[in-house]
């Protein structure tokens, strides 16, 4: 596991959000209360900022798999699902809550590191 693996992953978790918030982007945006005219789809800041985000979260999750001896694609599947399950989707449900926001946000926004972080560790194991 070194930088091309972690590049590998954060790439198929990136692709994964894409696809995922193509799919349910009129959602998410009634729930976050935008509408097609507030989103500046032509700004690249959001689309780098969240590559960036998401290549960091890919090294750690390297370092997690590394340093627990993880050693298969099932297990870094299991343990990034975990993770994606367990650590980043209560962080966003915490966030939603005291943020007031739409509590459907929890399962659009949760689902993304969830799946996410076990294609990355998926990935991981494979490159």
């Amino acid at each position: 596991m070194g930088i091309l693996s972690v590049l590998a992953a954060a790439i198929a978790a990136w692709i994964f959000g894409a696809v995922w918030y193509g799919v349910i982007g009129k959602q998410w945006m009634a729930a976050s209360g935008l509408t097609e005219e507030t989103i500046n789809r032509s700004n690249p800041a959001p689309y780098i900022v969240s590559f960036i985000c998401t290549l960091l979260v890919a090294g750690m999750t390297r370092h997690v798999l590394a340093t627990s001896g993880i050693d298969t694609v099932g297990k870094g599947m299991l343990t990034g699902l975990g993770l994606g399950l367990f650590i980043a989707a209560p962080w966003i449900a915490t966030n939603v809550m005291f943020g007031q926001r739409d509590r459907s946000l929890i399962w659009m926004d949760g689902v993304y590191p969830t799946v996410g972080m076990a294609l990355m560790g998926a990935v991981l194991m494979m490159v």
